[in-house]
């Protein structure tokens, strides 16, 4: 790199071809003038030869002639603005450049390169400029030539190790940061000298020379550097320290880990070993959980666990991992096992934990004194002292055991953010032991759950009037696993569902739990009756297949949903139709406008997940005004008998003929007749009276596969929303058809049909007669298209795809009331 060539910054400033050219003497004075300076200042060869080159400038720049003159004998040249005179005294702002003239024996000279810079941007810097910008950056930088050798760095790289710039050159990146993975570093280095693309953002992970205890993260970015022909001189690079970035991901992370694996039952040792498993390796090298013997039992531990001083502390090892593929199986056998039995001495660090409820760790553990005894866990490899930190596992205000961390003598000690991130994870796990130490002593706790994972409210819609009761059990023991919900779909479609997981107690209401939340999944993607259960059905039997229960099993696992009972009804209240589907579960009650009451012929599917011949839907028209009652089996039966369907149904019918002021109150004048106050199941009723939306509130056209019919269709949509009211909607609306007829014209085959309904929201749907379903994508700047759907989801409230026997229909849904209402 040139001292005064400015290693062609600001070429765009300077065209050395443009420039106006003339000799100075050591002194300043002019001693050779050319055309090209006459043409710029307009002074003739014998007038500016002679003239002292302050004469030639404006007086505001006259003045620094003796600091330029001195700055060109001390650093070879200087380059800068500068305001020149005209012969008729008009200022002309340049781009200066003075270099050296000298010949060897000759008198010192200094030739000018003048260029008239006009309009031109920016301002050419000299080396010494720069490399004060660059050497105070905080960001490491630095140039390597073709061969991926060091011919410049920056003070700043040095921190991340490696020696100081001038130790730097002719080296490689793996001579001087032999921690780092040099080869795939350079690797992007030559993807940059061969194909001239810029590498930004390249992330490192490693342990430099610098820290070898610690692990870094850096990012690095990589620029081609071309010579005045375009040919590659070589890579300039940067360097950021992204380490705290880095570990933030990692904690993150990890606890995104815990939240998934941690606490996926109710047995003790089950959650301390997954614990354990969390942690290694992410966090430690080894762990082992140790809880208190009455934990086991569903004892209620004391807030603090005394250490009798000089007496030693049992504990039982519910969970560890100890590093390698030894320690795995070691680690798994004694979380499944329960646990053998560790003893402290009183003065050891576990128990000192255990007493005061506050974490301990040390760098470097001296264990001289025998203090932790065989209870401390190996930890693979010869490495030296390990660090150790110790977490109490508390869960409410009460202390249930500690978890020793270890990290081998090679890795970076435990600090104050690992401290607060183990507390994090055992906290995690705490709670669940917690729950699993409860569950035989709070029953109330279960009802509780089965409560709240019933809808508090039902839902808003249009399609129907509907009403909910829900009795549970009087025996604690005997709570089961009912549930019912109301679930909006598209199209102002409506999805009812009533269902009951089999067996009783808090495993009963966890499964009632999984099956309403699949279901809610399920009916998201707009699928037929039948189809949601056979889903359903598969989902209840992999997951017993992966838990490896029978069906008999009990243990909150897939089995607890084995043999899972689930009515599932679609109502449209566009046209009336109603579809249904049952597996295991008794058919709807339906209510006629004048009292009469019949019960759906409806095909009846196997329970979940024990295997059958397949589900098959019911499809009905119903008037408006019927009122559907779905119901569990605990309604219809007697003493803790199963229903017996012609005596039940006569009941049942009985009890819905009683006319009462409101749906409520029928739901609740049909659970009072029917079940007792002490009822040996639990029960839930849900019943739903239909409604039809008028016919001038659904705007439907079928539409020609033409381009041309994109235009007509928005233009009949706005007419449509002039005449509902909704002129504020219209250029949503615009863009929604557009691009949801265009799609369909463009992708689908078969007819078209644009359908607008107007309800609680505002649906605009394209029915084709296409199979497959549009996704949306995240197109680049630089894409021409697939925007469309993008676009779609950003202006209206949901949209989505379902899919008929005709084809599928693409749906998006505008609300029509503001934000805050």
């Amino acid at each position: 790199m040139g001292s005064h060539d400015e290693d062609g910054v600001a070429r765009r400033g300077f065209d050395v071809a443009d420039a106006a050219p003339l000799l100075l003497d050591a002194r300043g004075v002019v001693t050779s003038w050319t055309r090209d300076a006459e043409r710029l200042l307009g002074y003739a060869g014998d007038e500016a030869v002679g003239k002292d080159l302050a004469g030639l400038l404006t007086p505001g720049d006259a003045g620094r002639v003796p600091d330029v003159l001195e700055r060109c004998r001390r650093d070879g040249g200087w380059a800068g603005l500068l305001s020149a005179r005209r012969k008729d005294q008009e200022p002309v702002p340049v781009m200066a450049r003075i270099t050296s003239a000298d010949e060897p024996g000759g008198p010192a000279r200094w030739l000018a390169l003048l260029n008239e810079i006009g309009d031109a941007p920016g301002w050419s810097m000299n080396r010494s400029v720069l490399e004060q910008m660059v050497d105070g950056a905080p960001v490491g930088i630095a140039v390597v030539d073709t061969d991926l050798r060091f011919v410049w760095s920056n003070a700043a790289l040095s921190r991340f190790g490696g020696g100081p710039p001038e130790r730097r050159l002719g080296l490689r990146l793996a001579d001087v940061q032999p921690g780092f993975d040099a080869r795939a570093v350079e690797a992007q280095m030559r993807h940059v000298l061969d194909t001239g693309e810029p590498v930004l953002g390249y992330e490192h992970v490693g342990r430099l020379r610098a820290a070898p205890h610690r692990e870094t993260a850096h990012m690095l970015s990589f620029t081609r550097l071309d010579d005045e022909h375009g040919h590659p001189m070589g890579v300039y690079y940067t360097v950021v320290d992204i380490t705290d970035r880095h570990r933030a991901r990692q904690r993150l992370a990890l606890l995104d880990r815990a939240g998934r694996h941690i606490g996926r039952g109710l047995d003790i040792g089950r959650t301390a070993q997954e614990l354990a498993e969390v942690a290694v390796p992410g966090f430690a090298d080894a762990v082992a959980v140790d809880l208190l013997e009455a934990v086991f039992r569903g004892a209620e531990p004391g807030a603090r666990q005394p250490a009798r001083p000089g007496g030693s502390v049992a504990l039982r090892r519910a969970g560890r991992r100890p590093g390698g593929a030894c320690g795995e199986q070691g680690g798994s056998a004694a979380g499944a096992a329960g646990g053998e039995v560790v003893v402290y001495r009183g003065d050891s660090p576990p128990v000192r934990v255990l007493a005061s409820g506050q974490p301990w760790s040390v760098e470097r553990l001296m264990d001289e004194d025998g203090a932790w005894g065989p209870a401390l866990p190996a930890v693979a490899g010869d490495a030296g002292p390990p660090s150790v930190l110790v977490v109490p596992v508390r869960a409410r205000g009460a202390t249930l055991g500690v978890a020793t961390f270890l990290r081998r003598g090679t890795q970076e000690p435990f600090g104050e953010d690992d401290v607060a991130l183990a507390e994090d994870l055992v906290s995690r796990a705490a709670v669940c032991v917690d729950n699993a130490r409860r569950y035989t002593r709070e029953r109330d706790a279960a009802l509780a759950l089965q409560r709240n994972l019933l809808p508090h409210r039902l839902p808003g819609q249009d399609a129907v009037e509907a009403a909910a009761c829900y009795r549970p059990a009087d025996e604690l023991t005997g709570l089961g696993g009912d549930w019912y919900d109301l679930i909006p779909l598209s199209g102002a479609r409506v999805a009812l569902v009533v269902g009951e997981a089999p067996g009783h107690g808090i495993d009963a209401a966890a499964a009632m739990g999984r099956l309403r939340t699949a279901v809610r999944t399920l009916a998201a993607l707009d699928l037929p009756p039948e189809e949601v259960l056979a889903r359903l059905d598969d989902l209840v039997g992999s997951r017993a297949h992966e838990d490896g229960d029978d069906a008999d099993a009990d243990d909150g696992g897939g089995a607890q949903t084995v043999g899972a009972g689930c009515l599932y009804v679609v109502y449209d209240p566009v046209d009336g139709r109603c579809a249904m589907a049952a597996a295991g579960h008794p058919a709807p009650a339906l209510v006629g406008a004048d009292g009469r009451v019949t019960f759906a012929d409806l095909p009846q599917g196997p329970p979940l997940g024990v295997g059958g011949p397949p589900f098959e839907a019911a499809v009905l028209e119903l008037p408006e005004d019927t009122t559907l009652a779905l119901h569990t089996d605990g309604l219809m039966a007697r003493h803790g008998e199963r229903w017996a369907l012609d005596t039940d149904r006569t009941r049942l019918r009985q009890a819905l003929a009683v006319r009462a002021a409101s749906l409520d109150l029928s739901c609740r004048t049909v659970i009072d007749a029917l079940v007792p106050d002490r009822p040996h199941d639990d029960v839930a009723l849900l019943m739903a009276r239909t409604r039809r939306l008028p016919a001038d509130r659904v705007a439907v056209w079928e539409l020609p596969a033409d381009p041309a019919a994109v235009a007509d269709a928005r233009k009949a949509a706005t007419r449509r929303l002039a005449d509902w009211g909704l002129e504020e909607l219209s250029f949503t609306t615009e863009l929604v058809v557009s691009e949801l007829v265009t799609n369909a014209i463009r992708y689908a085959v078969g007819p078209i049909r644009l359908r607008l309904i107007r309800g609680r929201a505002l649906v605009c749907e394209v029915h084709d007669g296409g199979a497959t379903a549009p996704h949306l994508r995240h197109p680049r700047t630089t894409d021409e298209g697939g925007r469309g759907l993008l676009l779609v989801s950003q202006v209206t409230r949901r949209w989505g795809t379902r899919f008929v026997p005709e084809g599928k229909i693409i749906w998006a849904e505008q609300s029509l009331t503001s934000p805050d209402v």
